[in-house]
């Protein structure tokens, strides 16, 4: 469970790419600038490779903020585990993986290991994209049916698919976290998650590439919950 996880943050930062917009450090002004807003920030592979592990420490130095190493990792157990290793010791607080690659020697290999270092694992159970339809989605049912079963932290659907999210929460209670990106850019619209009964939306471009991304935070946590007050009666 995340401890920094405030009553009101309902969103996490992906940071993917950085555009090239005149600062400094763009990663600094990013992270120092809405941290206050957030309750922690999703690292994809394209900025781990670009920058290296040591990016992990930094956005935790610079926002004392969770960080959720993103790799969508999807080999057998003893491969993942090597990568989480390599994590958790800069200072990861969570890890994302593929729920499609199944339990046995896979799945509960990282989750029993994860669980010695203090990382949480998230199952990707859904993807955004159209493609999710032909594979993943078919299996949406057991693949939380494996989510439950592991005891993961949490899960990830994307906001673009609100019956997805509803249909999980049944499922899953109130003991596993959903996950929801796909707000912003991709067409979801701030809210829409958390209405269909997710935790927090994950958000990258639509503040990533802002030349006030603090602005565009508080706007987007006004909307959120605005929402969520409509929807639910309170946070």
């Amino acid at each position: 469970m995340f401890n920094v996880f405030l009553v009101g943050h309902l969103l996490i930062v992906a940071l993917d790419t950085l555009r090239d917009q005149g600062f400094e450090d763009p990663l600094r002004k990013i992270v120092e600038e809405v941290s206050p807003h957030v309750s922690g920030f999703k690292i994809g592979l394209s900025l781990l490779l670009e920058k290296g592990l040591g990016v992990i420490s930094k956005v935790k130095k610079f926002s004392e903020r969770e960080v959720i190493a993103d790799l969508k990792l999807a080999d057998i157990g003893d491969i993942m585990i090597t990568t989480l290793k390599l994590l958790a010791s800069v200072g990861v607080d969570a890890i994302i993986a593929h729920g499609f690659i199944g339990v046995s020697d896979a799945l509960d290999k990282l989750i029993a290991e994860a669980e010695k270092y203090d990382v949480n694992v998230i199952l990707v159970v859904s993807m955004s994209h159209r493609g999710s339809e032909k594979y993943i989605d078919k299996h949406f049912e057991e693949l939380l049916q494996d989510a439950v079963q592991l005891g993961v932290h949490g899960v990830v659907i994307p906001a673009t698919k609100p019956h997805l999210i509803t249909q999980a929460r049944r499922v899953l209670g109130s003991e596993v976290y959903i996950y929801s990106p796909g707000v912003g850019v991709q067409g979801a619209k701030p809210g829409d998650a958390l209405c269909a009964g997710a935790d927090y939306e994950i958000i990258g471009r639509l503040i990533t590439t802002s030349l006030k991304p603090s602005s565009v935070v508080k706007t987007v946590k006004n909307i959120q919950l605005e929402r969520v007050r409509e929807c639910r009666g309170s946070l």
